[in-house]
C-alpha cells in the first residue's frame, strides 16, 4: 500500500512503483473511509491534484466519474458527500458526462444528513459540497441553467431539522449567483425559480420558524449581496446581466419574512 502521508508531503507526485490504474483505484476505497484525513487530506487532496494537473487520461476520468455518481447512493454518509467534490474537478478539467446530472439532482434534494463538521468524521458538507458542483454546473454550457436553479431552491425547501452551521448557505449562494451569470437566462428564467420560495415563505407554520425556512433566507440574503457586487467567476468579477430583475425579486421572497427591515 502507497504511503498517501509521503505522497502529500512530497507535493502529490505520482508514484512511480505501480500503475496509475491501481493508485486511482486505492484513493477512491480511501474517499469512503470514516478517517477524516485518509479520505480528505489524503484521497481528496490527491485525486484533485491529480486532477488538476491533467494526470488522468480522458477516459480515466469519466470511469471516475461514474464511480463517484455511484457514491451518490452509498450507505455512508461520507462517501456520498465526498463524491460531488471529485465531480466538480472532473467537470472542472472539461470531461462532462450529461448521465452524471440527474443522479446529482436526485441526491441533492434527497441528502438527509445535513451536518457541516462532525467530530469523528470530520467534514461532510453535503449542501456545500454539491453546491460547488451545482455552481460548476450552472455554468457549462451543455447544463440548463435554470435546471440548477431549481436544484438550489429545492434543496432549501426541502423540510429539515437542521440548521445550517458551517457557511453553506454562503455556498449555496454562491453557486446561484454564478448560475445567474449565463447570459442565455431571459427574463422569466432569472426570477421565476423563486417563485417556490415566494409560496412556501408566504405561508410560514404557527409553530415558529422551520430550519429549512431559515437556511432559505440565509442563503437568499447571501445571493443578493452577490447580485448587488458581483461575482467572482473563473477569476473575473462578473456583474449578473439582470441583477436588477433578482434583486427585486429577492427583496419580495425575504419580505414575507422579513418586513420589518425591508
Amino acid at each position: 500500500m502507497t504511503d498517501w502521508a509521503q505522497v502529500r508531503d512530497n507535493g502529490y507526485e505520482v508514484p512511480t512503483d505501480r500503475p496509475l490504474e491501481v493508485l486511482v483505484a486505492e484513493l477512491v476505497a480511501m474517499l469512503r473511509s470514516p478517517d477524516p484525513v485518509v479520505r480528505d487530506r489524503q484521497a481528496y487532496f490527491t485525486l484533485a491534484t491529480w486532477i488538476e494537473r491533467g494526470v488522468l487520461s480522458t477516459g480515466q476520468l469519466r470511469a471516475l466519474g461514474d464511480e463517484m455518481v455511484a457514491r451518490f447512493a452509498d450507505s455512508e454518509v461520507q462517501a456520498r458527500t465526498f463524491a460531488p467534490l471529485v465531480l466538480d474537478a472532473i467537470v472542472t478539467a472539461g470531461v462532462f458526462e450529461p448521465s452524471w446530472v440527474p443522479p446529482f439532482e436526485r441526491w441533492y434534494v434527497a441528502e438527509a444528513d445535513l451536518r457541516g463538521y462532525d467530530e469523528k468524521l470530520g467534514w461532510l458538507h453535503a449542501v456545500a459540497h454539491g453546491a460547488d458542483l451545482l455552481g460548476t454546473l450552472g455554468l457549462h454550457s451543455a447544463v440548463e441553467p435554470v435546471q440548477m436553479l431549481r436544484l438550489g431552491i429545492g434543496r432549501l425547501l426541502t423540510p429539515t431539522a437542521y440548521v445550517l452551521a458551517d457557511l453553506e448557505d454562503d455556498r449555496l449562494g454562491y453557486a446561484l449567483a454564478a448560475t445567474l451569470t449565463r447570459t442565455d437566462l431571459n427574463d422569466e428564467d432569472v426570477t421565476g425559480w423563486l417563485d417556490p420560495a415566494l409560496r412556501a415563505l408566504s405561508n410560514p407554520p404557527v409553530e415558529g420558524i422551520r430550519p429549512e425556512v431559515t437556511n432559505t433566507i440565509r442563503t437568499l440574503r447571501a445571493l443578493y449581496v452577490l447580485a448587488d457586487h458581483g461575482v467572482r467567476v473563473r477569476d473575473r468579477i462578473t456583474v449578473i446581466p439582470r441583477r436588477d430583475q433578482v434583486k427585486t425579486k429577492l427583496v419580495d421572497v425575504l419580505r414575507t419574512v422579513t418586513p420589518y427591515y425591508l
